[in-house]
């Protein structure tokens, strides 16, 4: 009987231990069924990716700590690799979903991705990293919710409104990449999407009749929060709201100065939150425009994307002229300014209790610099490639943090130059070396004439400046070593330089890249590998249990039972020691009686 009474006792105390492990890191779990569908967003039948069926896909909602399961089954006709971009996937780049760091997902098979948001808030986005697949949609908004113990910085909103912006092409991601693949430009999109939509009809000769698009419905005198995402391919975008302010309050997980503007210039790949406040008086509905930004804006007129705000009392559809984008033509400095005038809150809680500005990065020696500098496209080996510091990027067949983890030889190297290259340019896979708890300063050098943004998954790094010309010691002493705005993605001005501060404590290999996904497909991207010298799992996670091989490791790949695969699922370690300490002691105890 005692024996008995223990037993019971000591399941009791395995059940509460399970509850309170559940309760600390709670999980969210979604199911991504890739596949191709066929829509019409510009009024051209044509082939997109959906999720589920839905284009852009679903709107993965978590909060700080939580851990994230995605069972993404590839129902396409070519691999696949999901890309949590911003998602900074800390002590596990295994979950990046980038060719550096995994092996693609094959056709028919699935695989499911888990990881823990640490210790981050904000507006992030996925999309497919694979084959130029991103111009074919996959997309869909990622948002981190702060803790309730954590107070954001501006009252709480009515509400939460996701907008996906970018330029989009009829064409087919294949043949855009044939295009390229061929040496070929892409030329001139042919228009901008807003949530997967076509513009709205206010100009009878530039839109013709008939394409569905977006409507935001809120109502007077009420404040919520707009997330707008870039997620295009290589267009900057104005992005403003007819007769209404925008108040800037979060970008990519850092909070800002709260400012207003009538608009402001979203580059590709980057996220903002507005605070927009319905205070009109609904004599109609009113415009959301997204325009094309640095073009040649009389020929570029279609490359508009317009939807439509609506309140709940509005007295008519929305009519007349667009609201003028900035006036700027001869005035480079303009965009600029506005996004040097973009800056870090620094007495504001982000992830955790203390202020953002508490981590003084302003002080700290940094203890390695690059400087990267983007062209034009080159021929090399007779093929058009992009370039970054004169080294075209080539991914290894093995990923990189693969082909460590299994000791390889001769599948990268770590060579990737602090200067750019004065020699001729090269295909290579050459990666930086960077330096475990190391400070690293990355200066980019736009030598192109269109706008790049460039991305660093793995981490938020410090913008400290931009200027046009040539960057030079000097420059330094206009760094803002206060309150540089933390992000993952920054633009670069062409014929300018942009500087970065990163505080390299995220063990991992992570990608470097142009956002422009013509230039990124050509080449322009490259990998920062970080190793702790003491390898613990308090610093990386171990690989996980379902990484798949490929490469000179493909022999290694076990065939996956398509038929089974969706059942599938991926615990943490403290619920398979959980799991295993049940079992046992249920044993037990039925042994006991």
């Amino acid at each position: 009987m005692a024996l008995n009474r223990f037993w019971g006792l000591f399941l009791i105390h395995i059940a509460l231990f399970s509850s309170l492990c559940f309760a600390e890191d709670p999980f969210v779990t979604y199911d991504f069924d890739v596949s191709y569908i066929t829509a019409s967003p510009l009024g051209v039948p044509q082939q997109v990716i959906a999720i589920n069926n839905k284009f852009p896909g679903p709107t993965i909602n978590a909060t700080t700590n939580y851990n994230v399961v995605v069972n993404v089954r590839n129902k396409l006709d070519e691999s696949l690799l999901m890309h949590w971009s911003g998602i900074q996937q800390r002590r596990s780049s295994w979950q990046d979903g980038l060719r550096g760091t995994n092996c693609p997902i094959p056709p028919k098979w699935n695989w499911t991705y888990q990881f823990q948001v640490k210790d981050q808030i904000g507006s992030f986005f996925y999309f497919p990293s694979l084959h130029f697949q991103r111009a074919a949609g996959g997309f869909g908004s990622f948002i981190i919710n702060n803790r309730e113990i954590i107070p954001i910085p501006f009252d709480t909103p009515d509400g939460d409104i996701t907008i996906l912006i970018g330029d989009w092409y009829t064409r087919n991601h294949t043949a855009l990449r044939k295009a390229l693949d061929d040496g070929k430009a892409l030329g001139m999109p042919d228009g901008v999407l807003i949530n997967g939509k076509g513009p709205y009809r206010y100009n009878d000769t530039l839109v013709p009749d008939g394409i569905d698009y977006e409507t935001i419905n809120v109502h007077p005198g009420r404040t919520y929060r707009l997330r707008v995402h870039n997620v295009g391919i290589s267009t900057s975008l104005n992005f403003r709201i007819q007769s209404h302010n925008l108040l800037l309050a979060e970008t990519e997980g850092s909070y800002t100065v709260q400012q207003n503007y009538t608009s402001l210039d979203i580059h590709v790949g980057q996220s903002y939150s507005f605070l927009l406040t319905t205070d009109q008086n609904a004599s109609s509905d009113y415009y959301i425009v997204a325009s094309a930004r640095f073009v040649n804006e009389s020929q570029w007129k279609q490359v508009t994307g317009v939807a439509v705000l609506r309140y709940s009392n509005s007295k008519g559809k929305a009519a007349g002229p667009l609201p003028d984008p900035p006036q700027d033509e001869f005035d480079k400095t303009f965009s600029m300014n506005q996004a040097r005038s973009i800056r870090w809150n620094v007495s504001a809680s982000g992830a955790r209790p203390n202020p953002q500005g508490s981590f003084r990065y302003g002080s700290i020696n940094v203890t390695e610099i690059y400087v990267l500098r983007n062209k034009p496209p080159e021929t090399i080996d007779g093929k058009r490639r992009a370039t970054l510091s004169g080294i075209s990027f080539v991914n290894p067949a093995t990923p990189i943090r693969l082909a460590d983890q299994f000791k390889l030889k001769g599948e990268y190297k770590l060579d990737f130059p602090t200067k750019p290259l004065t020699g001729p340019p090269k295909m290579e896979t050459s990666v930086i070396n960077g330096t475990y708890r190391g400070f690293m300063e990355i200066i980019l050098q736009n030598n192109d004439t269109k706008m790049h943004t460039y991305h660093m998954s793995g981490y938020a790094f410090f913008v400290v400046g931009m200027d046009y010309g040539e960057w030079s010691e000097n420059s330094r002493g206009t760094y803002n070593k206060w309150d540089g705005i933390a992000r993952s993605t920054t633009q670069v001005y062409p014929g300018a330089w942009t500087a970065i501060l990163i505080s390299l404590d995220n063990v991992g290999v992570w990608n470097f890249r142009t956002e422009n996904l013509d230039s990124w497909y050509l080449g322009q991207e490259t990998y920062v590998r970080v190793v702790n010298p003491e390898a613990t799992n308090k610093t990386e996670l171990p690989m996980p249990d379902n990484a798949l091989f490929c490469g000179s490791l493909s022999k290694l790949q076990k065939p996956q039972d398509v038929s089974s695969s969706l059942a599938t699922s991926i615990v943490d370690g403290r619920s398979k020691l959980f799991f295993t300490v049940l079992m046992i002691a249920s044993i037990l105890y039925l042994i006991s009686r």
